[in-house]
């Protein structure tokens, strides 16, 4: 008796190792890229044509996954954080806003990649499905990667705060959403069928109370380095007069003061 053929994505698998070494290898080019041409012309138009790369393949994806033929209620709407996240990857490779490019970073290289790591991924290849899932989650966190560490657009506490704020908003709105239609949107009213990270946490509601406090921890974790150096690339406060700026300027009141004497 043969095998049935497999009916699902399975992680782990030589065909989840060789997608994860495509996205490494990318990630990395960004990296080269980002600090070769950064600050130059060429940064401009390479962000902004990203940018309009994302949404000529996410768009089509999100209406083809409202159509009839394909719509299901329970998974079809744009409720997920990545739904939400790849958006801001829009805004912030076209304009490095500070908003932006804070929900991308901390989305991204937390929440997103998660999905990477651990896909909950019920298609095939080649399912339209199936490319709308890596192609969503590996353009946000590239986005991410080559802001970040390529270009040097830096988080601050103040990004941290904005990016958690954000965050409860969304799942306080999506939980509510769950509860009236008994869907799952960002797995917040229960667990995925297959095997994450949230399997660690405990049952519900215990599991959603652990991710927050372990997110908001990740993120302050990822934002302190940031903060302790001076380099001013990606700040998102406007420039301020520098101590010696300021010293100098008290020194010179003061000299004049004395001479008027």
């Amino acid at each position: 008796m043969t095998p049935s053929p497999a009916t699902r994505f399975e992680a782990f698998t030589v065909e989840h190792f060789l997608l994860i070494a495509v996205f490494l290898l990318v990630c990395v080019a960004l990296v080269v890229l980002g600090r070769a041409h950064r600050g130059t012309e060429g940064e401009v138009r390479f962000r902004r044509a990203y940018a309009l790369l994302i949404p000529c393949f996410t768009v089509p994806m999100q209406v083809l996954q409202l159509l009839p033929g394909d719509f299901d209620f329970a998974k079809s709407l744009p409720l997920q954080l990545c739904d939400f996240a790849w958006i801001a990857a829009v805004v912030a490779l076209w304009t490095r806003h500070w908003a932006a490019t804070a929900l991308v970073y901390f989305w991204g290289l937390t929440l997103t990649i998660q999905g990477i790591i651990t896909p909950s991924l019920t298609d095939l290849f080649p399912h339209p499905q199936y490319f709308m899932f890596w192609g969503m989650h590996f353009f946000t966190v590239w986005a991410a990667v080559y802001l970040t560490f390529g270009l040097g657009v830096r988080p601050t506490w103040r990004s941290y705060r904005f990016t958690l704020s954000v965050t409860a908003v969304w799942a306080v709105a999506v939980m509510t959403f769950n509860a009236v239609t008994g869907t799952n949107y960002g797995y917040l009213n229960r667990k995925p069928a297959v095997g994450t990270l949230l399997d660690w946490f405990g049952p519900w509601p215990g599991y959603v109370v652990v991710e927050i406090a372990l997110v908001a921890a990740i993120w302050a974790l990822m934002t302190w380095p940031w903060t302790r150096t001076a380099d001013p690339v990606g700040r998102d406060a406007p420039p301020t007069r520098s101590r010696a700026v300021r010293g100098s300027a008290l020194f010179e009141a003061a000299t004049r003061k004395r001479a008027s004497r």
